[in-house]
């Protein structure tokens, strides 16, 4: 039997008086592409943060392919193959694509060793490269990152997240504030990663999540709402109450 590619047993997060992540439980299997969708405020990113080892656990255990990650600090989650985009994008500006990724590439070979020459570590070169060939960022290697458009530091965040080998990959809403050009772009790209490695994405962009999601968690007020296929969440009476409107409030 296939061991689950993540589990949230009765997790919760609770800021004094407000519980953000409210006794949430499912489970997502592995070579899907899972979506977690609802409205501001639902806990998706609160809950992305406690998978991650960003902010601790109120109660609940997390295990990602079967071993308990609860509270395990950042780096070690990192170590175990989880990665992560922000919602907020964040680069290396005063550095190249090519330096960017080959930072992320040296952090998973050892101890990072801030002060060296990129031309020095071979492993981390071919991998910020291959990275970069992946992600058709190639032509803008040596440019700075501050200098890109918003869809490239957005592909160039993921390619972060990517030169860290991860198994995992946790993309927080990677599209938003892009034009129609760039969202193809990049959601073509995110197509085609998930054929080789799992990925589950936070979007408010419900036409894409439809069009590219196997499995669709839906989250309101911290809970888990519903759980199913893009059609099962579609035609879901309390998802469409809740989430996306019923016929008369279209």
């Amino acid at each position: 039997m296939t061991v689950p590619l993540l589990e949230i047993d009765d997790v919760t997060k609770q800021f004094g008086g407000l519980r953000a992540v409210d006794n949430t439980n499912f489970t997502l299997e592995t070579g899907k592409l899972h979506a977690i969708i609802g409205p501001n405020g639902a806990g998706k990113t609160t809950l992305f943060n406690l998978i991650t080892g960003t902010l601790p656990t109120t109660s609940g255990r997390i295990r990602f392919l079967g071993d308990d990650i609860t509270d395990e600090p950042v780096h070690k989650i990192s170590q175990r193959g989880l990665a992560r985009t922000l919602q907020i994008k964040s680069v290396f500006g005063g550095l190249t694509v090519r330096e960017n990724l080959w930072i992320a590439a040296r952090s998973r070979y050892g101890v990072f060793a801030p002060f060296m020459s990129w031309r020095r570590c071979r492993k981390s070169n071919e991998r910020a490269d291959a990275v970069c060939e992946e992600l058709g960022l190639m032509p803008h290697a040596d440019q700075l990152a501050a200098n890109l458009s918003y869809g490239d530091v957005a592909l160039l965040e993921i390619g972060l997240a990517l030169a860290t080998q991860p198994k995992l990959l946790l993309l927080d809403e990677p599209i938003c504030g892009m034009g129609p050009a760039e969202t193809e772009k990049t959601v073509a790209k995110i197509q085609d990663l998930s054929k080789r490695i799992d990925i589950v994405i936070i979007e408010h962009d419900i036409e894409v999540v439809f069009n590219i999601a196997d499995e669709i968690t839906v989250m309101a007020n911290g809970g888990v709402l519903a759980k199913g296929t893009p059609d099962e969440i579609a035609n879901d009476p309390d998802v469409r109450t809740a989430y996306l409107g019923d016929d008369d409030d279209a």
